[in-house]
């Protein structure tokens, strides 16, 4: 059966770019949405169903960050896989990014083919947790439901984003187990970041500063030189 193609949404003012990953994308078998400002773009969220975003950092309006920002705010579409694009090189502009809730990032210039790739792992592990049984995942007062996509501490709901959530629950799921920073970018992001162990680092420091609402901050320890695991 023939897969149903993937409404995937490109952010940049930048007109070659654009085209470039149109036809890329268009290649490997996606529908895509242009939009050459934040304004343009948040007006597409509305009108179509995405199931993915490439969003470049600087924008002529509305930047990345602030189009982010109020793209985790959303009900209807809080919970969109985004890929930042960022000509800047700067450390902090990464983190900044994935602490805003970007699922990942690349800097310009970068490699298309390594993009697609990038695209269709985030696709396909959106796709497997959507495919998930209603299994739930508990420890202590804090509930993990698969099938919702949901977090509960003591019945109140704990916002997470995408990648938060792999994150926790693959440490849930292997708890009492030491799980290296580069064995998780392996699991969860689903290719080498080559050295940007410091990914791992922002998404759990995000999961600690919101479990941290519930005085549970400390369910992650960290292992000195090695990685995290669930206590």
């Amino acid at each position: 059966m023939e897969k149903q193609p993937k409404n995937i949404l490109v952010v940049d003012d930048e007109e070659h770019i654009l085209e470039l990953l149109k036809f890329n994308l268009e290649k490997a078998g996606h529908q895509v949405h242009m939009a050459e400002n934040g304004q343009e773009a948040l007006k597409l969220l509305e009108m179509h169903q995405m199931d993915l975003m490439v969003l470049d950092l600087m924008l002529p309006d509305l930047d990345g960050i602030e189009i982010c920002k109020r793209i985790r705010a959303s009900e209807k579409y809080g919970m969109l896989p985004i890929i930042m694009l960022t000509a800047k090189s700067e450390e902090i502009d990464r983190i900044l990014g994935l602490e805003l809730g970007a699922d990942d990032y690349m800097t310009k210039p970068f490699s298309v083919k390594e993009l697609v790739v990038r695209i269709k792992t985030v696709l396909r592990r959106t796709e497997h947790q959507v495919g998930e049984t209603n299994a739930l995942i508990e420890w202590g007062q804090l509930v993990m439901d698969l099938a919702r996509h949901e977090v509960t501490i003591q019945h109140q709901p704990v916002d997470l984003t995408l990648k938060e959530f792999e994150l926790l629950r693959f440490l849930l799921q292997n708890r009492g187990r030491v799980m290296s920073r580069n064995f998780l970018l392996d699991e969860i992001w689903g290719y080498d970041y080559f050295g940007e162990t410091r990914t791992v680092d922002v998404h759990i420091r995000n999961i600690r500063k919101k479990l941290g609402d519930f005085n549970m901050e400390d369910m992650i320890e960290t292992v000195r030189g090695v990685g995290y695991k669930v206590r």
